[in-house]
């Protein structure tokens, strides 16, 4: 596991408080037909993982762990997202190498190239999570809020019970306001009478 340093709000370094999973910010993608944005996602429970391909931790559990989570929740609608935030080694991990690296650990899930930030070693999405290094994880919810976020591999179980838990979510339905004047006509005391055929 390789640890660095980073500063943000306290909700981004580990408090429960749920708050907007901001967007992804990728250069380049692997294992999907075209690029994918998380606003895309909205209503589907979101996966998503950090890694580099030479991160001993990311290797030996975090990888593991996901091809895990790739078989027992394939026949859900849990979208499995991974990036590879490189904040070290830079020419040694191109996505040339991410593309073999893939190909010898058998990922099948989309993942993306985290984009290189201009003045910072720390790419851009890796900023806007506040991830502390890699393996990092973050679990987003139907609404697409954050519901949790990790530095380093949870047990099985609990993650489990976590991406379980963000399945049977469901997003609550808006209020259905009435709109045209028949609509506004057939709703009185705050009830709404269904229009009748015939």
């Amino acid at each position: 596991m390789t640890r660095i340093t980073l500063t943000g709000p306290a909700s981004a370094r580990g408090a429960s408080a749920r708050h907007q999973a901001p967007e992804l910010a990728v250069s380049e993608w692997f294992n999907t037909p075209a690029p994918i944005t998380l606003a895309s996602l909205i209503g589907r429970p979101i996966f998503l993982h950090t890694f580099q391909a030479l991160c001993p931790g990311c290797v030996s559990d975090a990888i593991p762990q996901v091809k895990r989570i790739e078989q027992v929740f394939a026949r859900t609608d849990l979208a499995i997202i991974g990036l590879h935030t490189v904040f070290e080694h830079h020419e040694a991990m191109s996505p040339k190498t991410l593309k073999a690296f893939l190909l010898e650990y058998r990922l099948t899930s989309p993942v993306g190239v985290d984009q290189a930030a201009a003045a910072s070693d720390i790419p851009v999405t890796m900023q806007r999570y506040h991830f502390r290094g890699t393996p990092s994880s973050a679990l987003i919810g139907r609404d697409g809020l954050v519901i949790h976020q990790s530095f380093g591999v949870e047990d099985d179980v609990l993650l489990g019970a976590r991406i379980a838990m963000a399945l049977s979510e469901t997003i609550p339905a808006k209020d259905v306001q009435p709109t045209t004047s028949e609509e506004l006509a057939r709703c009185t005391a705050g009830l709404c009478e269904a229009r009748t055929s015939g």
